[in-house]
């Protein structure tokens, strides 16, 4: 599984093993097993399909979990541009999948949060990765 990390942007890529649908699937189904809350699913290609565009597969998680984003976005409410958290999955000109989502450390220092708070929006890291493998 291949990893890329863009750290003046804070944002993290994981290549995924299967396409977009169905990483987005998988991904769906593994936040749902842990209790996370989903938000929203949004298939841009789909929307793009329906105004007469082409795009390759991409389609956006919005998830979390209310009792560890509320006490950040309470510490600082803009941290709410942040939260709750996002995965962005799409298909590259390769054909390749891939998973994209904020890193934890870029969410804290954006919004001046302190350190410890950084487990609660590191805990889905593994899901997003167990995502990308399956």
């Amino acid at each position: 599984m291949a990893h890329e990390a863009d750290t003046n942007s804070g944002i993290v890529r994981i290549r995924a093993n299967q396409p977009v649908a169905a990483t987005v699937d998988r991904l769906e189904a593994l936040l749902k097993e842990r209790g996370v809350t989903l938000f929203a699913r949004i298939n841009f290609s789909e929307d793009a399909a329906k105004a007469g565009l082409v795009m390759r597969p991409e389609q956006l998680l919005i998830f979390g979990n209310p009792k560890a984003g509320t006490p950040l976005m309470q510490a600082v409410p803009l941290a709410g541009l942040d939260l709750p958290l996002k995965a962005l999955i799409w298909e590259d000109a390769s054909g390749d999948t891939w998973i994209a989502y904020n890193e934890p450390e870029y969410i804290l220092q954006r919004h001046g949060l302190a350190a410890s708070a950084g487990a609660n929006l590191a805990a889905v890291i593994p899901i997003l990765e167990r995502a990308a493998r399956e």
